[in-house]
């Protein structure tokens, strides 16, 4: 029971950890936190370890470097491992079906092709030659991309969707997030690649959890263990439950039973952020355009208690034009941008 309480309340604390985020990225309560715990922290740690965690934080997350790439593919390489070592073996004696079993390479392999696209792909980086092309492609809004935006670092005027990516230091067209886990921005020409490895990630994932559950399953169902009783404190006989049954597996496989929880955390976890990520592409947005649209009104409205009433100007999404049409823009963005600058 030990072992199922504790998995259970730190699944918990990731799901509540996850749904607390999204919501105070839309909310204004974010910096505030922020600023709040970096109060409480500057309190309680030592000022050299807080100015080597900001040292290291700033590396990790600010500057581009392969650690995320190397961090990715490490864990990658020992879930596989430890999925052929412990999974596959007992698949094949309990006669499980070849295809069935290969399935998760099979995606492992066409994830780790769309990783390196992700990763190598210029995502629309914004130039002087290019500048004047990009301009035309998206119409401006006023409210979250003004007309006559300039990008103060790259001097150059700000196509509508684009924003200076501060770790890469360029502008990306139609930017959307920079991914530490690709060390690369996810822009106009990389999202299709970047959105197609974020589903076979998680297909891979949940692929190999319903593998381990239905071996474990029939495991019990061949050894007819859920048939069995056992004695409990009082003496008394008691017909095995499913919390004894998944204890018991524990014991007896505890790498399997760790590896399907594992991963059956992470196909909740990437399949969260693959339904938002999908929810984006079916309207048109970008998760920059998502994140700025609650705040990008307050930028217009007036200042001031003696200010003039003004009717405040509030974003509104201008670039959907139907599910089909968004996701041809996705994973056909040359053919798109053609069609919108011949308009």
């Amino acid at each position: 029971m030990d072992f199922l309480v504790l998995f259970s309340f730190y699944l918990a604390l990731l799901l509540i950890g996850g749904a607390l985020l999204c919501i105070c990225l839309k909310t204004r309560y974010l910096k505030g936190l922020a600023r709040g715990g970096a109060q409480i922290f500057s309190y309680v740690v030592p000022e050299w370890l807080q100015r080597a965690m900001l040292r290291l934080l700033h590396y990790l997350f600010h500057t581009r470097n392969h650690t995320f790439i190397v961090l990715h593919l490490l864990l990658q390489g020992m879930v596989y491992t430890e999925y052929t070592w412990e999974i596959l073996g007992y698949c094949q004696e309990l006669d499980f079906s070849l295809c069935y079993l290969l399935l998760p390479y099979l995606l492992l392999v066409v994830n780790l092709i769309f990783f390196t696209l992700s990763c190598v792909t210029d995502p629309g980086t914004i130039t002087k030659a290019n500048e004047s092309l990009f301009l035309q492609v998206y119409e401006f809004d006023e409210v979250m991309f003004p007309k006559n935006g300039r990008c103060s670092t790259c001097d150059l005027r700000k196509p509508a969707r684009s924003k200076h990516c501060s770790v890469c230091d360029r502008c990306v067209h139609r930017f959307d997030h920079h991914c530490v886990w690709v060390n690369n921005c996810i822009g106009a020409w990389n999202a299709r690649y970047f959105l197609t490895y974020l589903l076979t990630l998680t297909a891979s994932a949940a692929t190999m959890a319903v593998v381990t559950t239905v071996f474990l399953v029939r495991l019990v169902v061949l050894s007819d263990l859920h048939l069995e009783t056992y004695v409990d404190d009082l003496g008394q006989p008691q017909v095995i439950d499913t919390v004894f049954l998944i204890q018991h597996l524990f014991l007896a496989f505890p790498r399997i039973v760790f590896l399907l929880g594992f991963v059956s955390a992470l196909s909740l976890l990437l399949g969260g952020f693959l339904c938002f990520a999908l929810y984006l592409a079916a309207t048109n947005q970008t998760t920059n355009e998502w994140c700025r649209g609650d705040r990008a009104w307050c930028q217009h409205c007036p200042q001031g208690a003696g200010a003039p009433s003004v009717e405040p100007r509030v974003h509104r999404n201008i670039h959907s034009h139907g599910l089909w049409s968004n996701l041809r823009e996705i994973f056909l963005p040359a053919a798109a941008h053609y069609e919108r600058k011949k308009k």
